[in-house]
């Protein structure tokens, strides 16, 4: 019987023993061509995922490697350009994503890429405050949760945008970017140039004195309901403000659990 240090491998954990059996296999089969390994994830934290990873990708030299992954991790540290999609008779593939974009990903494996690319359509948003939001809005709206409708609400910062929308554009996906105008409206619209193509929209506020979130619920929502919603009694519209830009995800939070019915801002309500 086999051992890893010194325990039977049968008594091992699944993940540990998937791990050993790949790196054994990738050595023994060191003079074929062709490697094929199924879900390398299974059954393995991040951190042993992360070890084996590298592993294959150290000891696969110049042999043809295909892997089926359900984990983002996997096909962005192994290089998102060489993704295959099937799907309803066709295949289509991101080998012609740019440079920067494929780099940013290997550098920056945590993104969820794979969500944006078997989502029936996304929405991008900066943070999981924005995401709260939008959550409770869908709800409000339609009934029911994003996901129960197809939709996929995707925290992926602001700095990411213009990454996923570079494979949105390929496979010309229905996407759509909530997003703070940041108090600058003309650099937001020079950011996005020649992004909004086929299904693909970014939705804002050009109210440059709410340049985020809070104001833009304030705005929406007035101090008096506000106030109610966060069990506070602020009397200045600044006072809340600053109360509110100091506990953004916990504010949130209490907007997605109320019961009392609240006003969306405007651009999040549009893109839904």
């Amino acid at each position: 019987m086999p051992y890893l240090d010194e325990v039977p491998m049968p008594l091992v954990g699944k993940g540990e023993q998937n791990s050993v059996k790949i790196k054994l296999a990738m050595e023994e089969a060191a003079e074929c061509h062709l490697f094929l390994i199924e879900e390398p994830e299974n059954h393995l934290s991040f951190s042993n995922l992360s070890g084996l990873i590298k592993h294959i990708s150290e000891r696969r030299t110049d042999r043809q490697l295909l892997i089926t992954t359900h984990s983002s991790f996997v096909l962005n540290k192994l290089g998102v350009e060489s993704v295959l999609l099937f799907a309803n008779g066709t295949t289509l593939s991101l080998n012609a994503l740019k440079a920067d974009t494929k780099d940013y990903f290997l550098k920056l494996p945590g993104y969820d890429t794979l969500r944006l690319i078997l989502a029936k359509r996304a929405i991008l948003v900066e943070g999981p405050s924005d995401e709260l939001i939008v959550q409770k809005g869908f709800f409000a709206t339609y009934g029911k949760l994003p996901l129960e409708k197809g939709v996929d609400v995707i925290s992926v910062g602001s700095l990411a945008f213009k990454r996923f929308l570079d494979i949105a554009l390929m496979l010309n996906l229905d996407v759509d970017v909530v997003t703070d105008n940041d108090g600058d409206i003309d650099a937001l619209k020079k950011k996005y140039e020649g992004c909004e193509v086929g299904s693909i929209a970014v939705w804002y506020d050009e109210d440059e004195s709410c340049p985020t979130l809070e104001p833009q619920l304030l705005k929406a929502n007035g101090r008096e309901l506000v106030n109610k919603i966060l069990s506070k009694s602020y009397t200045t519209d600044e006072e809340l403000l600053k109360y509110m830009q100091k506990n953004k995800t916990e504010c949130a939070l209490k907007f997605f659990e109320t019961e009392t019915a609240w006003d969306l801002p405007s651009y999040i309500s549009d893109a839904l």
